[in-house]
């Protein structure tokens, strides 16, 4: 107890005094020059309570500054904390002269930006993660005028890959006791459904079947860094409307045969470009499996983000990847896809999105959809493409109407990953083949004129 106590009274003091002494140098120049001068500093010292102390004031001194001060402070630790060039000239030289193991792991320090030991060392203050972590979304709203910033960038995500490691994140179930001020913030952050209130919040949690699962970070407290809803059915689902609404009756949760993925959020902007969600999948489909041996499926219902956007712009065109009597089928198609739309502008738009998915690409091969190249690139496959999946105004206007589902087959995983990533090969069922294949109902007013009668 008295070694307790004696502990305890040394870490109080030792945190008074760097307080101290961050308020000390947080009242010295408030300007971005002046906390530029700070980091210069910080990046000669040695000792690790004045280090820590300095780190602290430095990123309390940054939250302070106008949103142009922080710009100017992000651009400066891009320029002007780069490697030690004539230090990397001489490690190249030596390495050219000698190309051992040593001279290569000196070549490698003298390359590395001195911008990584500074953002390390702001990593040390208490609370140093998630500014840091905020820092990053300020470079985001800059980096498009400032292409200098990449850099910083690409520091940034080099050290946050290694420190949002999956070792170190924890998963934990969310549900309708987990403290409030968590459950506000996944409010917040729901990125695919929005969530109206805490009774809708309280319909996707405490019902016996619903799951939400998130990862979280030690150094980020309360602070979920992903998170995924679930519903556990009889089968597979192709709207989201009967899954969120409050009229619906529970399933009991050992009477479920299916659990679907219908919405993944990313909370922490600064982590853009860390995946977190491939991890996030396989490990609650294990916690899944362990709880309810019963479920034997595992399936998305994912929205289509980008394919309305893709669709005007092939048929605005010269020359798309639409063909010519689809064009002609699409016309008006796309304003009919609402609940009393007519079967052909079903059948067009299903074919249009078969096309988007099996043939349009990005630059390195890639399908076109940023959310079939997550769950493809997890091992999962295209299983069906659904009519009248979302109608609400958001479903609409970014997919009309369609949602997707991705089915994760538990035996399939690891080859499906491989062929996509080896061979870019896209995984589908024949279902979603056939949609190429099909044959679309035309426009009434598209039909061919019947042949005159012969005289």
């Amino acid at each position: 107890m008295n070694g307790n106590f004696i502990s305890e009274l040394l870490q109080t003091i030792t945190e008074r005094g760097r307080d101290l002494l961050a308020k000390a140098w947080g009242q010295e120049d408030p300007t971005p020059a002046g906390l530029l001068r700070l980091t210069d500093d910080l990046l000669k010292r040695r000792g690790e309570a004045t280090g820590v102390a300095m780190a602290e004031a430095i990123l309390t001194r940054y939250e302070e500054l106008p949103d142009e001060g922080r710009r100017e402070v992000l651009l400066h630790m891009a320029s002007d904390y780069g490697p030690d060039r004539e230090k990397l000239d001489r490690a190249i030289d030596a390495y050219r002269n000698a190309p051992d193991e040593t001279a290569a792991l000196r070549l490698h320090e003298a390359a590395e930006p001195r911008r990584q030991e500074l953002i390390r060392r702001l990593n040390q203050a208490p609370g140093g993660t998630a500014a840091l972590v905020h820092m990053r979304e300020d470079l985001f709203r800059h980096e498009s005028e400032n292409p200098d910033l990449a850099a910083l960038d690409a520091d940034f995500r080099h050290l946050f890959s290694s420190w949002f490691n999956r070792g170190f994140l924890v998963l934990r179930r969310i549900d309708w006791t987990t403290p409030a001020n968590i459950l506000e913030k996944i409010i917040r952050y729901e990125a695919v459904h929005a969530i109206q209130n805490w009774d809708d919040l309280r319909g996707r949690l405490e019902p016996q079947d619903r799951r939400c699962f998130a990862f979280f970070h030690p150094r980020l407290v309360d602070e979920p860094l992903i998170f995924v809803e679930v519903a556990l059915t009889a089968e597979i689902p192709g709207a989201i409307a009967p899954l969120l609404s409050s009229a619906r009756n529970a399933l009991p949760a050992s009477a479920a045969t299916t659990a679907v993925f219908y919405s993944i959020s990313n909370c922490q902007k600064g982590l853009r470009g860390i995946s977190f969600g491939n991890f996030l999948i396989k490990q609650v489909v294990e916690e899944l499996r362990r709880e309810l041996p019963k479920l034997t499926t595992f399936v998305t219902l994912s929205p289509v983000p980008d394919f309305a956007r893709w669709l005007a712009a092939d048929l605005s065109a010269e020359k798309g990847l639409i063909p010519a009597d689809l064009r002609l089928a699409l016309e008006g198609a796309t304003s009919e896809a609402g609940p009393t739309a007519p079967v052909h502008s079903r059948n067009a738009l299903l074919a249009a999105a078969a096309i988007y998915y099996l043939q349009a690409k990005i630059a390195n091969g890639q399908p076109r959809d940023s959310v079939a190249r997550f769950h493809l690139g997890n091992g999962a496959r295209l299983e069906r493409i659904n009519w009248h999946g979302d109608l609400s105004p958001k479903g609409l206007q970014q997919g009309h109407g369609l949602m997707v589902n991705y089915l994760y087959s538990l035996d399939d995983i690891e080859a499906n990953h491989e062929a996509f990533a080896d061979r870019g090969e896209v995984i589908v069922s024949t279902e979603v083949r056939q949609l190429l294949k099909r044959k679309y109902t035309p426009r009434p007013n598209d039909r061919p004129e019947p042949a005159p009668l012969a005289k």
